[in-house]
């Protein structure tokens, strides 16, 4: 369904990575499924989730219970709503918008057990919408490259709210998923 839409309707991926859409998109979404299970979250918020990576292949790995897919781009989310219904995968809600106009919606607030967010910006700023949403103990999983470090140590406001709690590299190392536990502050800027 991906290349389909990918090339008919949607830019989901860049062509040059349906080649290697099992690889790139799938299996680095995959890789730190049962390091995430394992510190169970129920709620989960995707940030960013564009072509359903990594929140779609870890819903079907049993990661979460209940997915929020947070996208800015309507014709993502029409891709993210038509491949949960065929499918049939459970507990998946897509909302259209930005993360930070979502801010209004009171009843969400602190109320996700962890977010994830895969490609989309920079470390600090991510961390800072993320500590809206985390639950005090909750965790963010950030999908990173090669520039991992550099952000972590350019921008370090992200330490008032959360504390690094390790990294998990996939395949070479080139792209690693860093896990951040929210601290008990909250609501931090």
């Amino acid at each position: 369904m991906l290349l389909e839409w990918n090339r008919g309707f949607s830019n989901l991926i860049s062509a040059s990575d349906e080649s290697r859409l099992v690889e790139r998109h799938i299996l680095e979404s995959l890789a730190p499924a049962a390091w995430i299970r394992e510190t169970g979250p129920k709620r989960i918020m995707d940030f960013g989730s564009g072509g359903g990576f990594p929140a779609i292949p870890l819903a079907l790995a049993g990661v979460g219970e209940q997915w929020l897919l947070v996208e800015s781009r309507r014709n993502k989310t029409l891709f993210l709503r038509k491949v949960s219904e065929e499918i049939e995968l459970r507990g998946i809600e897509v909302e259209l918008g930005r993360l930070e106009m979502l801010l209004g919606d009171s009843s969400r607030i602190g109320r996700f057990d962890a977010f994830t967010s895969r490609a989309t910006l920079r470390l600090g700023p991510t961390l800072a919408l993320a500590a809206n949403w985390v639950i005090e103990g909750g965790s963010a999983y950030l999908w990173k490259g090669s520039r991992k470090d550099e952000e972590m140590a350019g921008d370090q406001h992200w330490e008032r709210s959360w504390d690094h709690s390790g990294s998990f590299d996939i395949g070479n190392g080139q792209t690693s998923v860093s896990r951040f536990i929210r601290k008990t502050t909250r609501y931090a800027d």
